[in-house]
């Protein structure tokens, strides 16, 4: 078992074991494109380490941590820079946003705190919208990597979400089940904004997830048509076929040992990010950092603007938007 996968790793039912683990495999953003794309197509992923500056990663982390400071989210005397949530607090108090946190992307336990509301205006935030998510290095690399070259769109919605220590991971899914009315073909570069420590809560991907997530896809598809379920009721993420959450589990550990496949996971710093196609099966783990590390990371997804794409993502996330 190789040194870097040996703390406990937990997910939301339970203990990932030894056995269930590997390593996600690391790819330098120097190798040659072609490499790189057969890498992709390959494994369903890239994990890019140090494709942006550090320090333009860590300058929007702490703006948003900067930002969201007023809930109280952040432990007294410690910058804001660092994320480090005052345990003294209540969890529940800092629920998490997103498909999955709650059914059918509705408020989180029902309750919009100053936390949430706080977390939902960062999306909006020049800092984020304009500088960060349109950083020049990852659009110039994502044009050229996908070759659409000046067709290369980001989508408007994006995921800035963070994870508090000892709160509900992600579950278990792939983004097309949120992408139905376009085709799939978009590439989603998920973003570590910060580094992530085995056990923060970073982003674990199925092996070989992305054969299977196209293979459980086209089941849902005969499924639903078998079903008598009309194509809009179809493409929907919370339809009768599945989790009110959209998601194909909520435990990653019981859905790896049903399909015999291990969780690839790996540690994260601030510049590196993984690009992971729309059936890619992944999770994350629970954030037990021993520091109390809050973790922050946000979904960019691009497409080719030439093609069908689904058009709900053209605006900013909320809370109920229907994804």
């Amino acid at each position: 078992m190789p040194h870097s996968i040996e703390p406990q790793l937990f997910v939301n039912d339970g203990l990932l074991s030894p056995t269930s683990v590997g390593a996600l495999q690391p790819s330098s953003p120097e190798l040659p494109l072609a490499e790189l794309r057969r890498r992709f197509n390959t494994n369903g992923y890239l994990f890019l380490k140090g494709l942006l500056p550090r320090a333009d990663v860590l300058k929007a982390r702490e703006k948003y941590f900067t930002f969201l400071s007023p809930s109280g989210v952040l432990q007294p005397g410690t910058s804001p820079v660092s994320g480090i949530f005052d345990a003294q607090k209540d969890i529940s108090l800092f629920p998490g946003i997103g498909a999955g946190a709650a059914g059918a992307n509705t408020d989180p336990e029902q309750k919009t705190t100053d936390f949430v509301q706080l977390a939902l205006e960062a999306h909006g935030q020049d800092w984020y919208v304009e500088e960060f998510c349109k950083h020049q290095v990852l659009m110039d690399f994502m044009a050229r990597f996908t070759e659409w070259g000046e067709k290369t769109l980001p989508f408007r919605r994006t995921l800035l979400r963070n994870n508090i220590p000892g709160a509900k991971a992600i579950g278990v899914h792939y983004d097309q089940i949120f992408l139905r009315h376009g085709d799939p073909t978009s590439v989603t570069v998920w973003v570590p904004m910060g580094d992530i420590s085995l056990q923060g809560g970073g982003l674990i991907y199925l092996e070989n997830g992305h054969d299977l997530g196209k293979e459980l896809e086209d089941k849902f598809t005969s499924k639903a048509k078998a079903s008598g379920l009309s194509d809009e009721e179809a493409k929907s993420a919370f339809n009768q076929n599945m989790l009110s959450t959209g998601l194909l589990a909520d435990g990653p550990a019981e859905f790896g040992r049903a399909h015999n496949r291990r969780w690839l996971v790996s540690a994260y710093e601030a510049g590196d990010v993984v690009l992971h196609s729309p059936y890619t099966i992944h999770a994350s783990t629970v954030n037990h950092d021993p520091n109390n590390v809050i973790r922050l990371a946000t979904d960019l997804r691009f497409v080719d603007s030439s093609k069908q794409w689904d058009q709900r993502w053209a605006n900013q996330y909320r809370i109920g938007d229907g994804v």
